[in-house]
């Protein structure tokens, strides 16, 4: 009896000690800050910290941008408004939720409704160059990391021209995982998709890439 008694005793839960949560990421925390800040009113302060946030994140964003749109000033252009738009509406932030997904889906977002203005704007205009004239080359992103070398190779244009070939879901899906290095729980949080139904998306797009650069 008084063996049972001390084995109880001893039992985490038997005491009744709660689970230790799981430490917030370098972004989280400063995101739980800032809109604490923002909360209680010290928007000077809160955006000083913001500063920080946005230093941590504008090299992985502007890479992620730059892959759904292919412009080096759209791409700035759509990760500034999606900094704008995280500091507008910080105080809806959830801190169960980590801070990159809750970006990653305001900027995925934000790269889409530009890309179908572009396409809508570009119905309209005719092209500025002549006929016997190449149209310019695209400007290299800014700070150009590894991936960024690998696009600027013959075989990396090649991977990005046939990335573009891909149906939508199946190139966001791509495009999280195997540029941004999101994971499969972490884009099914960006896109509202199960993880199953991710990893569909990204079997098919791998699949159709291959036969895609075989040709």
């Amino acid at each position: 009896m008084s063996r049972t008694t001390s084995r109880r005793a001893t039992s985490p839960t038997a005491a009744g000690s709660p689970a230790q949560a799981a430490p917030l990421s370098k972004d989280s925390a400063l995101a739980a800050e800032i809109k604490a800040l923002v909360v209680a009113g010290t928007r000077d302060a809160a955006r000083e910290r913001f500063a920080d946030l946005v230093a941590l994140l504008q090299r992985r964003a502007t890479r992620i941008a730059y892959q759904y749109l292919r412009d080096v000033h759209d791409a700035d252009e759509a990760v500034q408004d999606a900094f704008v738009k995280v500091f507008t509406h910080i105080a809806s932030y959830r801190e169960e939720l980590p801070f990159e997904v809750w970006f990653t889906r305001i900027l995925v977002n934000g790269c889409l409704d530009l890309r179908k203005a572009r396409s809508r704007r570009v119905r309209w205009v005719l092209p500025a160059t002549g006929a016997g004239e190449t149209a310019p080359r695209e400007p290299v992103a800014p700070e150009a990391g590894p991936e960024d070398q690998l696009l600027a190779s013959e075989r990396g244009c090649q991977i990005a021209a046939a990335v573009q070939q891909l149906p939508e879901r199946q190139r966001a899906v791509f495009t999280l995982c195997q540029i941004a290095g999101q994971s499969m729980n972490e884009v099914s949080q960006t896109l509202g998709l199960s993880e199953a139904t991710v990893r569909v998306h990204l079997f098919r797009a791998i699949r159709k890439l291959r036969g895609l650069l075989e040709r």
